[in-house]
């Protein structure tokens, strides 16, 4: 099976499922006995494999974390409670007090505010225009351990100089992580420019409903963990290729306990299936609306990879199968947007992304409030700005809803 959405659909059947059903059943118990003393040590002691506890790991996670590893042509994944779990295990698995951490400046808000933690506890990070390798290099220290980037950043949509940013940390031995929730494995993969680790949202496009929480990391098997500094010792002795996903689960799951349940892990499951469906619609939805907006004398600005003034667009026609369905715009002076947003009937005034429903939010006095206006001066973000995640609606009635919206 070479197709996305076929080898989705039929991942669960590779392996007997119980009773013969379609999907992997949701399986409740947290731990989990054995006839055989020896095979219960066995699997404590990475032997043999198995079930230990459920904060660990689950039948019904596994399902999914092997469709997700599939998704990203990784080697293993592990799931989470929550997209922002999955970020939290980065630095709770591998830095520690005195490493550096090079970010992208144009992150999800709650993604700031996880390393301003992370510099608390003794971490030193270094915020950079990531659309230009040269300020990666530039930032560079000998504690060097991680460089953190999102494909297309929320919201004004800059996207990082990825396959350039791959190949310094390829050189330099440094752990390459690649924040893959606004593009999608659908859309982008990036393994494909030397990323050792994959972030996705599960909340997001992959679930696409809005109904359920989650996130994983998928380790590509691209990194050479045997150089890198901060392995535990017991992990250390495991084959290379496991020694990251191994300590993710042990210092995220088991002592942290950040772990998916097996009931959301079958939700996201079923959304999954119907992932490159959705993302299609949405996609060509967006383009659609992005034009009309663009435009529109009453649009100062929109920001969106698919148009050929935005600054990256050949890199994003060179990487993406498609440029998404999250975009930003600015209203001309003197229009409130809270009026315009009161105006429209289908577009829902509501944080989120991703979603089977259009989304639409003001993003300076919302998502990205508490960040402060310097900081949001450094991200390009307006107070004007406003966010749209869009959804799968008929196209016209959504072209209509912000025609009348731009008109009143």
């Amino acid at each position: 099976m070479t197709g996305f959405t076929t080898c989705i659909l039929h991942n669960d059947r590779q392996q007997l499922i119980e009773h013969y059903s379609l999907h992997k059943p949701v399986h409740t118990s947290v731990t989990y006995g054995y006839k055989d003393a020896q095979e219960l040590l066995d699997v404590f002691q990475n032997k043999k494999s198995g079930y230990r506890y459920g904060r660990q790991s689950n039948p019904t996670v596994t399902a999914l974390e092997d469709k997700l590893t599939k998704m990203e042509d990784g080697v293993a994944s592990l799931c989470f409670s929550s997209g922002m779990a999955a970020v939290g295990a980065l630095p709770l698995a591998f830095l520690k007090a005195g490493d550096h951490v090079i970010s992208s400046v144009f992150l999800f808000g709650n993604t700031r505010n996880l390393w301003q933690t992370t510099i608390d506890l003794g971490v030193k990070v270094s915020y950079v225009d990531a659309t230009d390798v040269k300020n990666v290099q530039a930032a560079l220290l000998p504690t060097t351990r991680m460089v953190f980037v999102e494909t297309i950043a929320n919201p004004r949509t800059q996207i990082a100089d990825l396959e350039k940013i791959g190949e310094l940390c390829k050189a330099r031995g440094i752990l390459f992580v690649v924040d893959n929730t606004m593009t999608s494995p659908y859309l982008f993969r990036p393994k494909a420019v030397g990323a050792g680790l994959v972030i996705n949202s599960l909340t997001k496009v992959i679930s696409g409903h809005g109904h359920v929480l989650g996130g994983s990391i998928t380790d590509t098997g691209v990194f050479n963990w045997a150089n890198f500094p901060n392995i535990t010792a017991n992990v250390q002795n495991q084959p290379m290729w496991q020694r990251g996903v191994n300590q993710l689960r042990a210092k995220s799951l088991r002592d942290f306990g950040a772990c998916l349940s097996p009931d959301a892990a079958h939700q996201i499951a079923i959304g999954a299936e119907t992932m490159a469906l959705r993302i299609e619609r949405q996609c060509s939805n967006t383009i659609r609306l992005v034009e009309m907006l663009d435009a529109d004398p009453g649009v100062s600005a929109v920001y969106y990879p698919g148009l050929k003034n935005h600054p990256q667009h050949a890199l994003a026609t060179q990487l993406f199968a498609a440029y998404g369905s999250i975009f930003s715009f600015e209203l001309k002076t003197g229009n409130n947007c809270v009026n315009f947003l009161n105006r429209l009937n289908i577009a829902i005034s509501a944080t989120h992304l991703g979603d089977n429903r259009t989304l639409i939010i003001p993003v300076a006095q919302t998502i990205f409030f508490e960040m402060g206006a310097e900081r949001r001066g450094e991200m390009g973000i307006s107070d004007s700005l406003i966010r749209v995640s869009v959804g799968i609606e008929d196209p016209s009635d959504l072209l209509k809803d912000f025609q009348q919206a731009l008109a009143d």
